[in-house]
């Protein structure tokens, strides 16, 4: 029979499969000030994310006018430097206050903080016996 203690000095720590990235990082939290602005800038980049798609969306809808000469237009990069030009839009209109779904996503995610960090602060210590 083979001793597992002896394969290599990589100590064993068991982790559960359900275990997630997620997990670890709730079970060591860091400060408030950095878990607020993680929340704050995931909140602005999902929103600028979010406009820019739309902005993209409403220019390759509206961009181009009925009955319009497409060739003269026919530029080999023009859809990639318009999906550039949108999402640089997007992120420009975010960090000028945006339209408000930075500000609620972020309300929600604190919330959801808090109730998880009070959760925590709750549960009684397990009895061994």
């Amino acid at each position: 029979m083979s001793n597992v203690s002896t394969f290599g000095s990589i100590p064993f720590s068991p982790i559960s499969p359900l275990t997630t990235q997620a997990d670890k990082v709730l079970q060591h939290p860091g400060s408030a000030a950095t878990e607020n602005s993680k929340i704050e800038k995931s909140a602005k980049d999902f929103e600028s994310i979010l406009l820019g798609s739309w902005l993209q969306q409403a220019e390759q809808s509206f961009g181009t006018l009925p009955g319009g000469d497409d060739d003269g237009d026919a530029d080999a990069g023009k859809e990639q430097f318009a999906g550039m030009a949108m999402q640089s839009l997007g992120t420009s209109m975010t960090a000028a206050g945006g339209i408000g779904i930075a500000k609620m996503i972020s309300k929600q995610l604190h919330k959801a903080a808090d109730v998880e960090a009070a959760g925590v602060a709750r549960t009684p210590p397990a009895h061994t016996e």
